[in-house]
C-alpha cells in the first residue's frame, strides 16, 4: 500500500517540476529560428528537448515560440508530443526555468540579441513591476500548447 502512495503522488508532480535543465549550447549551437550563435547571449536561451534527446536551443523565448508553435514549419517531422521540456532563461536570475512557470512580458524597452524580445519573468507581481517599468504591453503565460494573454493590472 506504501507503495501505491508512493507511486500516486509521484504520478501527481507535474513533468515540467521534475525537468532537468537543458544543459548550456555548444559554441556551435545555433537558433533553429534565424541561423544566430546562441552561446554568446546566455542571458537570452531558451530552447527544448524532444524525447529522443535531440535538444534545440534559440536566441531568446520569441524564436522560441516561433517555432513551438509552428513545428511542422520550422522543423518538419518534429510533432508536439516529441516535445518534452521547454525552458527560457528568467531575466532577474539568469536561471533557466520552465517555460511554463515564467510570466512573458511583450513589447518592452528590454532588447534581446535580435531586438523585440519575449522577457521571461517569474512571478506575476514581478512581471506586473517589470511591464511598468519598462512599458512592456501585454502578459503571456504558456500553458504548455500556446501562449495565453493574461489581464494587465493599471
Amino acid at each position: 500500500m506504501r507503495f501505491l502512495t508512493i507511486a500516486l503522488f509521484a504520478c501527481a508532480i507535474s513533468q515540467s517540476a521534475l525537468a532537468a535543465p537543458l544543459p548550456p549550447p555548444e559554441k556551435t549551437d545555433r537558433c533553429a529560428v534565424c541561423g544566430m550563435f546562441v552561446a554568446p547571449f546566455p542571458a537570452w536561451v531558451a530552447g527544448f528537448e524532444l524525447k529522443d534527446g535531440r535538444r534545440y536551443y534559440f536566441d531568446g523565448p520569441k524564436d522560441l515560440f516561433t517555432c513551438l508553435l509552428d513545428l511542422p514549419g520550422c522543423l518538419p517531422g518534429v510533432t508536439e508530443n516529441q516535445v518534452v521540456d521547454v525552458a527560457v532563461t528568467e531575466y532577474y536570475s539568469t536561471r533557466q526555468l520552465p517555460a511554463a512557470e515564467v510570466v512573458f512580458v511583450t513589447g518592452s524597452d528590454v532588447l534581446g540579441p535580435m531586438g523585440k524580445e519575449l522577457v521571461p519573468i517569474l512571478g506575476r507581481e514581478a512581471a506586473e513591476t517589470f511591464r511598468r517599468d519598462h512599458a512592456g504591453e501585454k502578459l503571456l503565460r504558456f500553458d504548455g500548447r500556446q501562449l495565453v494573454e493574461l489581464a494587465t493590472q493599471p
